[in-house]
């Protein structure tokens, strides 16, 4: 199977980072290096990953001295060793068996950009019914407007290196603005996976609320174009801790 770059991006995530990195030294393929790109965290992220370069010997920890979610992929893109890219988020879970099931599905698929659907395993009805929803929009526009959830992508260098990586103007549906983008070059679909997602937006924001947010936010790209200065007054970073 080929070789994964999985870049990890992070801010102020000590409580989360390590039940992900626990998650990919577990998994049943051990072949891929993991880039953990901090935003330059207040907190102790960097110290927790660090404490794990024994179980991924493939683990390097790289702070940044400024923020943002696309500046943070992109930079973990220019650190990665391999072709095969996967852009995850700290809070991310994953079972044991993703990775080898994941990279069977790209070949098969001879993908170059896929999304994966998001796992509501545990959580509340009320979750499980937004999360089913959610899905059931990423499948049907995956064949003509394609969207996706930034904390587990697949790439490739190659891919990520002739749309010119994530759009760093870019405020909200910075994800789906780059499948979209990958798209028109390459045939992008979903793989036949789960991963597992912190539901601490829906659990704030609620589940009406936040669909509401994403269906509004991805109407107004279809018809508008993408939002680089914060039309919807989003706010980001702000959910406490459970």
């Amino acid at each position: 199977m080929e070789k994964l770059s999985i870049v990890v991006i992070t801010l102020n995530e000590e409580k989360r980072i390590g039940r992900l990195l626990e998650n990919l030294s577990n998994q049943t393929i051990q072949n891929f290096e993991v880039i953990v790109v901090d935003s330059n965290s207040d907190d102790a992220t960097c110290e927790v990953a660090q404490a794990y370069q024994n179980a991924l010997p493939g683990l390097t920890v790289h702070k940044m001295a400024a923020r943002g979610t696309s500046l943070g992929r992109n930079t973990g893109v220019s650190l990665a060793q391999y072709e095969r890219i996967l852009f995850l988020d700290a809070d991310v879970q994953l079972d044991e068996d993703f990775l080898r099931q994941a990279t069977k599905q790209l070949a098969e698929k001879k993908l170059e950009v896929a999304g994966v659907y998001m796992g509501a395993q545990g959580l509340p009805l009320v979750h499980k019914l937004g999360y089913g929803l959610f899905n059931a929009g990423l499948f049907a526009t995956q064949f003509f407007f394609p969207t996706a959830v930034g904390a587990c992508i697949f790439s490739t260098k190659r891919a990520h290196q002739e749309i010119g990586g994530f759009d760093e103007e870019i405020v909200l549906c910075e994800d789906c603005d780059y499948v979209k983008r990958a798209s028109q070059t390459w045939r992008f679909r979903f793989l036949n996976l789960t991963f597992g997602f912190d539901p601490r937006r829906l659990d704030q924001d609620g589940v009406f609320k936040m669909g509401c947010t994403y269906l509004s936010a991805n109407v107004r790209r279809f018809w508008s174009g993408e939002m680089r200065k914060n039309e919807m007054n989003y706010q980001f970073g702000h959910y406490k801790e459970q």
